[in-house]
């Protein structure tokens, strides 16, 4: 985490923007999150350790984060944009339940070969790519089963 703060603290200070104890404490905060968090979560978080922090802050201070790498955006098609670690960490690809929500991370490295070749095929050089499969985890497609049965 150390890296990263620096990372962080060199962004802004290259960029002439201040230092602050508030955006200290939502970068703190944002590193030892591990999952998705919308910058609604991570104002809550924020908010119950210093309540004198405004959600403008968080807002501005996560986009500073993914200027300086540190977090991407990730929208799971629910209409809320979430945010995730970026620096160091490798690509992932998401399973999405339409049923409840889960989130399921997952790396294959065989579809990582198939965009390579169908990029180098069309002569196209990608820049970044979000793969995401909506459907249905396996206790939301057990229920469904059972509904199914039932109306059936």
């Amino acid at each position: 985490m150390q890296e990263e703060i620096q990372v962080f603290h060199e962004y802004i200070q290259r960029h002439r923007f201040k230092r602050s104890s508030q955006r200290d404490l939502i970068l703190e905060t944002f590193l030892n999150t591990e999952e998705h968090v919308s910058a609604e979560d991570l104002y809550r978080l924020v908010k119950a350790k210093d309540p004198t922090v405004g959600f403008t802050t968080v807002y501005r201070t996560l986009h500073l984060l993914m200027d300086s790498g540190l977090a991407r955006e990730a929208n799971f098609g629910d209409g809320r944009t979430r945010y995730e670690h970026n620096y160091k960490h490798q690509h992932h690809d998401h399973l999405i339940c339409v049923g409840c929500g889960e989130l399921i991370e997952f790396y294959s490295e065989i579809i990582e070969n198939m965009q390579d070749k169908i990029a180098h095929k069309y002569k196209f050089k990608p820049t970044h790519h979000s793969l995401r499969i909506f459907g249905y985890c396996a206790k939301c497609g057990a229920d469904q089963n059972q509904s199914e049965r039932a109306a059936g």
